[in-house]
């Protein structure tokens, strides 16, 4: 087996068991599931994970690898300002929430309460993650500021972990309703947090 079969069959089975838990959770995969839907044997599995537990986060971060790309590539190359860029991230779970009835694509908030007591190893490579997630949001922010479209008061990290707070518990709740009310909720106050500065004083009352 070839460096590149070796490199192509590790993610195709990463692939495949992101779009598994993403539908059943990690506890409800099962590995045999996993093989089957992957077509991959069993003795291959084994050569590149020691265990389900190794798979969890190896899966984990190539998640994160590729969320997190994407997410800095909507920030620093995105449409509009900074602003425009922060909306439009918070607004996409919405949209999609609203087109397919569901919030799908995001482990965090698919696995985060599940795999946190299960495995410290999974919650290390979940920290890792959001935190990575946070600190692109931070960097938005503060370039919003410098750029004037995003006027907030404090400390760009504080208020990128309050935002990513806000909007985590927005997703579970709306996946807990199946219904958008808690993102809708939560992009309206987003919004007024993003609001953008006056151009110009407001007159003295008279």
């Amino acid at each position: 087996m070839n460096r590149r079969t070796e490199h192509d069959t590790r993610e195709h089975l990463l692939i495949t068991g992101e779009q598994l838990c993403l539908q059943k959770g990690f506890t409800g995969m099962g590995l045999s599931e996993l093989l089957r839907t992957a077509g991959v044997p069993k003795g291959s599995f084994y050569h590149y994970f020691r265990s389900k537990e190794a798979f969890g986060v190896a899966m984990l971060e190539h998640h994160y690898a590729g969320y997190n790309h994407q997410l800095a590539q909507l920030f620093n190359h995105g449409a509009g300002n900074y602003r425009d860029r922060l909306q439009t991230y918070f607004q996409q779970a919405l949209s999609q929430f609203c087109n397919s009835g569901a919030i799908s694509g995001c482990l965090t908030v698919k696995l985060s309460a599940e795999v946190c007591d299960l495995s410290e190893d999974m919650r290390g490579a979940l920290e890792q993650g959001t935190s990575r997630v946070v600190a692109l949001i931070a960097t938005a922010l503060e370039q919003g500021r410098q750029e004037q479209s995003i006027n907030f008061v404090g400390d760009a990290p504080a208020l990128a972990r309050t935002l990513y707070a806000l909007w985590l518990g927005a997703n579970l709740q709306a996946k807990i309703l199946r219904a958008p009310a808690p993102l809708e909720s939560a992009l309206a106050h987003v919004n007024r947090i993003l609001a953008a500065p006056a151009s110009a004083s407001a007159p003295d009352a008279a």
